[in-house]
């Protein structure tokens, strides 16, 4: 029994730590067999697969391909504007600066620079990154046992979405370099058919590989804050924001509120990992350099540049990625279990349910 200021202490905190932790032979006998959290209840007659099978993963990961590879695209424009204002801040001096400068070097077609390795690049990333995320999620709820799982799934949360960005980064390397230096440096390459054969032929296989550890400095913090912002803040929707349970709410509703999670945790990710996010850039545009150097260049002033449009970008990309993501969920009637709850075992052992 805990005293009872902790016990609302505890409850209160949206990203609370376990006070206690159950260890396995204190859990009750009715609890032995092995459950997975986020699948505690759905009705099977209206879903078509199984939480945990392979046409599960697997639809996860096409789901990652859209909502990353189609979200990614279509900010292509923002993100060419974001990358030159990194890279040469003189020249790009703001948003509107950029947009007009581009404009008047390169016309219309010029916003679309760097399209195509943008699209592959972020669709093996999405492939990997909610894939792989749903997998150790699962295996680490399934680690822990039911309730561990859910005093510790904050922790959950960001162990598995690290655990999959450290593999989606790999798969997104390449394609990334090739877009950089397309939208970068002018007369490179216009196309990713011009530009990989020549980074290849100048510089080898390392070429589209020496971004990949600042990319792990920007994508991983980028990536927990994405999936664990998103799963705490929906949760805290339902219980403070939307006057009924997500079980009672029409498909319409629970994407509005997937859309306005999204969103809140996009603008967290992109203020977490703009400094990294510079640094890759100007990266990927030079040669020979650092991450190390780029970031003494740069200076504590410098890696903030195009903040402001990496927001705008960001928040809007996050929150449409996730609107995707949970429509081809519903689309093919995928298990969408209600936000996590407390175990009834669990109340009882913390007093709040009378035996």
């Amino acid at each position: 029994m805990y005293p009872t200021t902790l016990t609302q202490l505890a409850r209160s905190n949206p990203f609370q730590a376990p006070l206690f932790s159950i260890k396995p032979d204190e859990q009750e006998e009715s609890l032995q067999i092995k459950r997975k959290l986020a699948a505690a209840a759905y009705d099977d007659a209206d879903v078509s697969c199984e939480y945990g099978s392979n046409k599960y993963y697997a639809l996860c990961g096409f789901g990652g391909v859209l909502s990353c590879g189609l979200t990614h695209t279509v900010v292509v424009p923002l993100d060419l504007i974001k990358c030159r204002i990194q890279v040469d801040p003189v020249k790009y001096k703001s948003i509107f600066n950029g947009f007009s400068v581009t404009l008047r070097e390169d016309g219309f077609r010029g916003l679309g620079k760097g399209w195509a390795p943008t699209f592959i690049g972020y669709s093996m990333q999405g492939l990997c990154k909610f894939g792989f995320y749903e997998i150790f999620k699962a295996l680490y709820n399934d680690m822990l046992g039911e309730e561990n799982a859910y005093l510790w799934r904050t922790s959950v949360y960001l162990a598995a979405s690290a655990s999959a960005e450290f593999f989606a980064d790999i798969a997104l390397a390449p394609m990334e370099a090739c877009k950089v230096r397309i939208q970068t440096q002018p007369g490179y390459a216009n196309t990713l058919r011009e530009c990989a054969p020549k980074m290849h032929a100048e510089e080898g296989l390392k070429a589209f590989y020496k971004g990949v550890y600042p990319l792990w400095l920007r994508q991983i913090p980028y990536t927990m804050m994405k999936f664990a912002c998103f799963e705490r803040t929906v949760e805290m929707l339902y219980k403070y924001i939307v006057p009924k349970p997500r079980s009672e709410c029409s498909k319409p509703e629970q994407l509005v509120v997937t859309f306005v999670a999204g969103y809140i945790a996009g603008v967290f990710c992109a203020v977490v990992s703009h400094p990294a996010d510079s640094v890759v850039s100007v990266l990927n545009k030079e040669r020979g350099s650092s991450a190390v150097e780029v970031v003494k260049r740069l200076g504590p002033v410098g890696v903030w540049k195009g903040l402001f449009a990496r927001i705008i970008m960001i928040g809007t990309l996050t929150a449409l990625q996730w609107f995707i993501y949970d429509s081809v969920k519903v689309y093919f009637r995928m298990p969408r279990p209600p936000p996590p709850e407390m175990p009834e075992s669990l109340k009882r052992k913390m007093g709040l349910l009378d035996y």
